[in-house]
């Protein structure tokens, strides 16, 4: 299968993750990378032995790239991507797809129109573990979903990220930042969401910069930093998330913050922040949690998702991280902010059905079906 060329938008601190993992890939062929800062695009590809760096205008200009990563800012994933679109070549857009369900609409109009295909991060669902949950479920391991519980919980990022201002702001928060992981965790399980209700709010305001270079630097915090959420799903599945960055020694399972809970059994998800871990399962009958054995082999890691938008691309099939799962994830956050802001629930629109499983035993990063 041809090799699809890649260029990337934006080489920050994440990018390196990307870069790493796409070697995995035969079908990737990173061509090259862009960034406003160009000296910033040139050390990453020095870096990761990449052979052009450039403005991002001559990246959106070299016909010979079919596809491009929009690593940016969140505030500024719908305008790039935009611009992708625009270009005529297909993007994939690290999380969230966009700050707010109308940027996100504008998304994917243009891609429908243009032609182009849409993919988005997380693509951690994709992973070992999480594929290897979604088909115990499907299997029947624990009887009907009936109840599910996600927990994400920490005092946020300016310890640790060298630029963590825009955590703090629109498009950001726990629920913009690391709720992408736990919804599209969930609804990859469990199917898409009807109803949200919400409470969310501002804990600590102003956050002082503790990391390097910035150490010292105050941030005026300017969307929630603590959301509690309440999810129906439409099999009838009811759900409660949690997301914080103002909280401190939380006693929360860290290593499975997800549970399924079923009629005949409860099964412990793995981080999805991650692409692998321990899945426990326990049954009618079990004295107490079993680990599971995963059978699914792919190659894990950032990038997973990119080489199946391209393995898709060539094959003329669906990618799994596409952009019916963005948004029905984009739609559920911003039902929670709404709801907490309107004091009512919010039905969503479920026009989504769960991408297909990823088959066991794959070799050599071959996604295809």
């Amino acid at each position: 299968m041809q090799p699809v060329k890649i260029g990337f938008i934006g080489c920050g601190n994440i990018s390196s993750n990307y870069l790493q993992h796409a070697k995995q890939f035969p079908i990737l062929d990173v061509a090259a990378l862009s960034d406003l800062d160009v000296s910033r695009a040139q050390a990453r590809a020095e870096e990761f032995g990449v052979p052009k760096a450039c403005s991002v205008e001559e990246l959106l200009a070299d016909e010979s790239i079919e596809l491009v990563v929009n690593l940016t800012i969140p505030a500024v994933h719908a305008k790039v991507s935009l611009q992708i679109i625009e270009a005529g070549k297909h993007v994939y857009t690290e999380k969230p797809l966009a700050v707010n369900t109308d940027e996100g609409k504008a998304v994917l109009d243009a891609a429908k129109a243009k032609g182009v295909r849409v993919g988005n991060a997380p693509d951690t669902f994709l992973g070992t573990s999480h594929q290897a949950c979604r088909a115990l479920i499907e299997s029947g391991a624990i009887g009907k979903p009936v109840a599910a519980t996600a927990f994400m919980l920490c005092p946020g990022h300016e310890s640790w990220h060298p630029d963590p201002d825009f955590y703090y702001q629109p498009g950001g928060g726990p629920m913009f930042d690391m709720g992408p992981y736990y919804l599209t965790a969930l609804v990859n399980m469990l199917g898409p969401i009807t109803r949200v209700a919400g409470e969310a709010d501002i804990q600590i305001n102003p956050r002082t910069i503790t990391s390097e270079p910035k150490n010292g630097t105050p941030i005026d915090v300017n969307t929630p930093d603590h959301v509690a959420g309440t999810l129906r799903f439409a099999d009838g599945c009811l759900g409660t998330i949690v997301t914080s960055f103002a909280t401190r020694f939380a006693p929360y399972d860290g290593t499975n913050p997800i549970t399924i809970y079923g009629t005949q059994g409860t099964l412990k998800v793995p981080d999805p922040n991650g692409f692998d871990g321990p899945v426990f399962l326990q049954k009618i009958g079990d004295e107490e949690y079993q680990q599971v054995d995963i059978q699914h082999t792919h190659p894990n890691g950032r990038s997973l998702g990119i080489a199946d938008l391209a393995t898709a691309i060539r094959t003329g099939r669906d990618h799994r991280a596409n952009e019916r799962l963005a948004y029905c994830v984009l739609e559920a956050m911003q039902g929670l902010l709404d709801s907490s802001a309107d004091g009512r629930f919010v039905d969503l629109d479920t026009n989504f059905t769960k991408p297909a499983l990823i088959p066991e035993n794959l070799q050599d990063g071959n996604l295809d079906n």
